[in-house]
């Protein structure tokens, strides 16, 4: 039962990353909905998070080889810097779009998350909804190449907004990237782009967590296999997400996003 458990909640990770629906303000709802210690587990939610992070690290490794060895080349070798000026600047916007978001965690983090409460995660879908409508009719036709850094600033400092639960940080990315007129395919893949700086920050305060309290031999298979769920269903998550987004039909995740808020003021009045 406890493998199942662990199975189940590795499941809802992995279904709720990617999706601009709040990994973390559903993990906040079901910690208020159901007394268990599992949802108290820093060290399980480490393990899950892992896993939804080599899922989509796996997805998009071409493109990190390419950007990686880009910035390189354009470092190191001068000759060939005009054949990878795009790519080099692109590193450069991935930069420039944590930025916000890495100070606001680093200063307000903690405060954010211990003031929240279940009434003021009702209110965050609520504005994660109205943010994934608003885009319904949006059509850029920026390319990568074509994101300025203005358009990474105005996008870093939606994403410092997502640092409250039930506020989605893909959706809201998303979002600002539509809004900044990116075609539907660079707004996806810069938005994930953005994901892995905040992804390998967060992992390592996590590995410090977890060498601090270290989990039990016991309830170590029970992570694995949790951590290999949540991968699994995040490869598929996304690329579900991938095809609703292409297809213009982003929005359709509002209607959730409300239907979860008003459950959430229905449920706890």
């Amino acid at each position: 039962m406890k493998y199942v458990i662990y199975i189940l909640l590795g499941i809802l990770q992995g279904f709720t990353e990617p999706l601009p629906i709040s990994s973390s303000g559903h993990l906040f709802l079901f910690k208020n909905i159901f007394n268990t210690d599992m949802l108290n587990d820093l060290n399980f939610e480490i393990f899950v998070n892992f896993g939804s992070f080599l899922a989509i690290l796996f997805i998009f490794l071409p493109d990190i080889i390419k950007l990686v060895k880009s910035f390189f080349t354009y470092i190191f070798k001068k000759e060939k810097r005009n054949l990878v000026k795009n790519e080099f600047k692109y590193c450069m916007l991935i930069l420039v779009g944590s930025i916000p978001v890495g100070i606001a965690g680093a200063l307000f983090k903690d405060n954010i998350e211990n003031a929240l409460n279940i009434k003021l995660l009702g209110v965050a879908f609520i504005i994660t909804a109205i943010s994934l409508f608003l885009v319904k009719n949006v059509n850029g036709t920026k390319e990568d190449k074509d994101i300025t850094y203005k358009d990474a600033i105005i996008i870093g400092l939606l994403q410092m907004v997502a640092l409250c639960p039930g506020i989605s940080r893909s959706g809201i990315v998303l979002v600002g990237c539509l809004l900044c007129k990116l075609k539907k395919d660079a707004a996806l893949k810069y938005t994930f782009m953005l994901y892995f700086p905040v992804s390998v920050a967060s992992m390592g305060l996590g590995v410090l967590d977890f060498l601090e309290n270290p989990a039990s031999s016991s309830l170590l298979p029970c992570y694995v296999v949790g951590m290999i769920f949540a991968g699994l269903v995040t490869y598929f998550s996304y690329k579900w997400l991938s095809s609703l987004v292409k297809k213009g039909k982003l929005w359709k995740f509002s209607i959730y996003c409300l239907c979860l808020a008003i459950f959430i003021f229905i449920y706890f009045r």
